[in-house]
């Protein structure tokens, strides 16, 4: 019985010792580490900033965690991020494939997207694109002051009225502008469509923040599941593309959609294009263009509400500006200081995307005497004064 129950703890002890993550040499210090779990416990789910602001005490600048049984590396500090995405921004171009976001957006997209030629064919044919369709230009800015006529009227006919939602409000209005040149459509905000695409797009973005992206990410083991995750808004992509090639006209693109289906009928064989990856392209544009802005917008509406002198001293500055002009353009922000440090001071303190977009390395590489000798995905956010980098190792091998 002795021997018996010896030798159950002897092979207890050695599953323990074997499912324990283990630190590569000379890989950044962190927290002892547990079976399976690996540092999940040293993380709260409602705030991991300041649980990685607690480990950068004790371990410095560059410390690493274990999400499961997978290592990450946390960057903290000017000097690191720009050795990471400045001095060695080649090293660390390349993005992560094994993670939830990866299965939301199938491994397609401008931003997540791992770095290779597909991935640098369609980033040079969207910025030419959108350039050409008024990114940074005076037709943006139309578009902007149509939206904000009906979001101003929205507002008007909400007077007397506790329906309004400022949420839905700001994803209308960011969400038809960048309609406009994905798509060359808006929408009416009462519509049923712009109703379903913000539905699928917040459902999916609390899906990529919540409980089963961590499950994903932290116990692969689970990953064949059927997870409650499984959710795409490509559907929604795939009919506006089968509406445009209805009514597009060769060589007279109205949109994005319009330019990429036009690349297609050209039929270079040595291009990466395709209509899967215009589904995507799109869906990540739009999503990218759409929720930074809305929550932009939401959280300066918010932090105004809270401080009424602010907004005092702001609309002020916007009159005296403005000078009875019904509108404020593009030029105009140069002769408000005030409101530039506003807008500023928002996107700084609300930390709108804390976790940023992934990075992997490309090659071995060095980080702060630290040897990085795996694929090194990497995400950065910001808090105050310190940004934060989260990378996490994955077989060389996945690059290829």
């Amino acid at each position: 019985m002795f021997a018996s129950l010896l030798l159950l703890g002897l092979l207890i002890f050695v599953l323990i010792f074997l499912l324990k993550p283990q630190r590569p040499k000379n890989f950044p210090p962190g927290p002892p580490t547990l079976p399976v779990l690996g540092n999940l416990l040293h993380l709260s789910t409602d705030d991991p900033l300041n649980d990685f602001e607690r480990l950068r005490k004790s371990y410095g600048n560059v410390f690493s965690v274990f999400i499961g049984p997978q290592p990450a590396v946390v960057i903290n500090g000017l000097k690191a991020m720009k050795e990471v995405l400045v001095i060695k921004g080649t090293d660390f171009a390349g993005r992560p494939q094994d993670m939830f976001i990866n299965h939301v957006t199938q491994e397609i997209g401008v931003v997540l997207e791992n770095y290779g030629t597909a991935w640098r064919e369609h980033r040079r044919f969207a910025l030419m694109t959108l350039r050409n369709f008024g990114l940074g230009k005076k037709s943006m800015e139309e578009r902007i002051h149509e939206e904000i006529q009906h979001t101003v009227k929205t507002l008007e006919n909400s007077i007397g009225s506790s329906l309004l939602d400022p949420q839905i409000m700001f994803h209308n209005a960011a969400s038809n502008i960048i309609c406009q040149v994905l798509y060359g459509k808006r929408f009416e905000y009462n519509d049923e469509m712009i109703k379903v695409i913000i539905k699928c797009f917040t459902d999916n973005a609390k899906m990529t923040n919540g409980p089963w992206a961590m499950i994903y990410d932290s116990l692969p083991m689970v990953r064949n599941l059927p997870l409650p995750f499984r959710k795409t808004c490509k559907r929604i992509a795939l009919d506006i593309m089968k509406k445009h090639k209805e009514t597009k006209v060769t060589g007279e693109p109205r949109d994005f959609v319009d330019c990429y289906l036009d690349e297609l009928e050209k039929k270079n064989a040595d291009m990466s294009f395709s209509e899967d990856r215009l589904a995507g392209y799109s869906l990540d544009l739009y999503f990218a263009g759409t929720d930074t802005t809305s929550n932009t917008l939401l959280t300066g509406f918010l932090y105004l509400m809270g401080h009424p002198h602010i907004q005092e001293r702001s609309q002020q500055e916007i009159d005296l500006v403005l000078e009875g002009k019904d509108r404020v353009s593009f030029e105009d922000r140069n002769n408000m200081p005030y409101m530039q440090a506003v807008i500023h001071e928002i996107q700084r303190f609300a930390n709108i995307v804390p976790l940023s977009v992934f990075h992997a390395t490309m090659k071995d590489t060095e980080l702060k005497s630290f040897l990085v000798t795996l694929i090194l995905p990497l995400f950065s956010t910001q808090r105050d004064e310190y940004k934060y980098s989260k990378t996490k190792n994955i077989s060389i091998h996945t690059l290829q």
